[in-house]
């Protein structure tokens, strides 16, 4: 059996199972198939040999994309927030407030596939300006640790914009 064929039998054995998980989550049925559809494509391509609890592997997928949802309407929320702060003659238009959310998702992508001190560092010294030692000072790592975690994100920011 092909891997295409092991998707559609996964498909036709979970999907209706998989959309009732998140309709009890979600509560929004509009919402319900597309998170179900988007489960399925993550599928496609995976080593599905031996998968031997399926259900949980199809739930785990789905709730890193209720997660990513969640996220990203937080991230919206915030900076239409932001917007409606500024007088109208600076808003952007429609075409560049949608430009910039989705580099604020993938911006937020990025600093999520850090580990925890990676990202706290890079936000310190990037967001905050602040210097490698006191960043140090405020993990309570050494300098040379800043810096080994400043090469570690910056290269992941490198590699991801390749």
């Amino acid at each position: 059996m092909n891997s295409n064929d092991v998707v559609a039998e996964l498909y036709q054995a979970h999907n209706g199972w998989l959309k009732g998980w998140l309709q009890r989550r979600l509560g929004c049925s509009s919402e319900v198939a597309d998170l179900a559809q988007d489960t399925f494509v993550k599928v496609l391509g995976r080593n599905l040999d031996g998968l031997r609890e399926p259900r949980a592997f199809l739930r785990t997928i789905a709730h890193g994309l209720l997660v990513d949802k969640v996220r990203r309407k937080e991230l919206e929320r915030a900076y239409l927030a932001t917007l409606q702060q500024l007088p109208e003659a600076l808003a952007p238009s429609p075409e560049l407030t949608c430009s910039l959310l989705e580099s604020l998702y993938a911006l937020d992508r990025l600093l999520a596939s850090l580990p925890p001190k990676v990202r706290q560092a890079f936000l310190l010294c990037q967001l905050d300006g602040l210097k490698y030692a006191e960043a140090a000072e405020r993990l309570g790592v050494t300098v040379s640790s800043v810096k080994k975690y400043m090469r570690t994100a910056l290269l992941h920011c490198l590699e991801l914009e390749a």
